[in-house]
């Protein structure tokens, strides 16, 4: 899946955003026992992501298992700041790992950021040996993994998740989804596969919530009622290295409250993550979105990061109370600055920043730009008579708007002339 990006982090006590001890809302598990909700409906999710999710603590995130195009992923042009992936030591590299650069490198691979310039890759180190065995059982009972199609990039990625209900609703992070056209997700304890919707992203929190079409019967995930202590005994369970085999990486809670922040890199953004678990656990890329588990088997936390560069692995998750209220808030179906409800609009240009304006770098095929005739070297003015005069802005206008929407799209073409054509939005990849 999304591979992981090395960005350097720095690590502090702070308060969380979201307290760890509050309780979660009706229609999530919650409370140590598995909460059954009926799908309350879904729509998929955009791609467009307001804030990076890979701490150089690398995100033990996703895993990038197959790309094609290189450097310059197109844009979506929609809402959000951007994906990064991030790679754990001792899983197979820093950056972007692939058939066609296993050794990282700029290819522009993973969710797209807004202006449509993809992930910044490094260079290949794997200092840490990773200490996990396959799950057992018991341990891999309400887990899932997640394959997305990322089709404007031509790959693929993996990660994991949670079964919150037995009708299929699933909690995983953000970034395991960001930039996907289509979602497989496997329940490791049967082996059946589901086609599965975005119901709703928050970026900046890092979590997603997918609705399984057609499920029903679902063992669920525990999930316990509060934080756990620092020296507790803790099991991260995940796809790792995206292979489609869950494993289990013993440790223990190192520190609470932790915060970390990522380095900016390429088209991303640094920024900030608190409230978060710390654990010895060697978790890696793919356990992205993953339960760590307590001595009991109760989930206690959210994998989202692990740290690179050096001989040990720390890793990071989100406290499931958290988690599990970001889901409720997303379950209300209220939109906010944080929330995203369904699809983004999506325009399909990709732009170049390397130039004042919004000069497109070329539209991708099938999409509105394309429909409308926009090509390499026109320099969009304007959104609905709105002045765009950048990348930032252009993504913001078109953030601005749900798909289906008819917006009016003024430019000067590569010739100088001005033009303005209407175009009728569609739905993006996943935020």
């Amino acid at each position: 899946m999304t591979p992981m990006n090395d960005r350097p982090t720095d690590v502090s006590d702070s308060t969380p955003d979201d307290p760890a001890g509050s309780t979660p809302a009706e229609g999530v598990a919650g409370s140590g026992t598995p909460v059954v909700v009926e799908p309350a409906g879904s729509a998929a999710a955009p791609r467009a992501r307001a804030h990076t999710r890979i701490a150089a603590l690398s995100m033990a995130a996703a895993v990038l298992l197959t790309t094609g195009a290189g450097a310059g992923a197109w844009a979506a042009t929609a809402a959000g700041t951007g994906s990064a992936t991030a790679a754990i030591d001792g899983a197979g590299g820093s950056g972007v790992t692939s058939a066609e650069d296993p050794t990282g490198g700029a290819q522009g691979f993973g969710p797209q950021d807004p202006r449509g310039f993809g992930r910044q890759g490094g260079s290949s180190s794997a200092t840490a040996a990773v200490d996990s065995t396959e799950a057992t059982a018991a341990q891999i009972v309400g887990v899932v993994t997640i394959v997305s199609d990322l089709g404007y990039e031509d790959g693929q990625s993996a990660g994991t998740g949670i079964v919150l209900t037995s009708s299929g609703r699933i909690l995983t992070n953000d970034h395991v989804i960001a930039g996907a056209t289509s979602i497989e997700v496997t329940v490791e304890s049967t082996g059946a596969s589901y086609a599965a919707e975005v119901v709703g992203t928050n970026a900046t929190k890092d979590i997603a919530v997918l609705q399984l079409q057609d499920a029903s019967g679902l063992a669920t995930a525990t999930t316990a009622s509060s934080q756990p202590a620092e020296g507790d005994a803790v099991t991260a369970v995940g796809n790792a290295g995206g292979t489609g085999t869950l494993t289990a990486a013993e440790g223990t809670v190192t520190d609470l409250d932790e915060q970390i922040t990522t380095q900016a890199e390429g088209a991303s953004a640094g920024e900030t993550l608190n409230g978060l678990i710390e654990t010895s656990a060697d978790v890696v890329s793919g356990d992205s979105g993953g339960p760590l588990k307590d001595s009991s088997g109760r989930v206690v936390g959210i994998t989202t990061a692990a740290s690179s560069g050096g001989s040990d692995i720390t890793g990071y998750a989100i406290p499931i109370t958290t988690a599990l209220s970001v889901a409720e808030q997303i379950l209300a179906g209220r939109e906010t600055d944080e929330i995203r409800i369904g699809l983004p609009a999506f325009l399909g240009v990709s732009l170049d920043d390397s130039t004042d304006g919004a000069v497109v770098g070329g539209a991708l095929a099938g999409t509105p730009a394309a429909r409308a005739g926009l090509a390499a070297g026109d320099v969009i003015t304007a959104v609905d008579g709105t002045p765009v005069p950048s990348p930032d802005a252009l993504s913001t206008a078109i953030a601005s708007h749900e798909p289906g929407d008819r917006v009016e799209i003024a430019y000067t073409d590569a010739a100088g002339a001005s033009q303005t054509v209407t175009v009728v939005l569609t739905e993006g990849p996943a935020a």
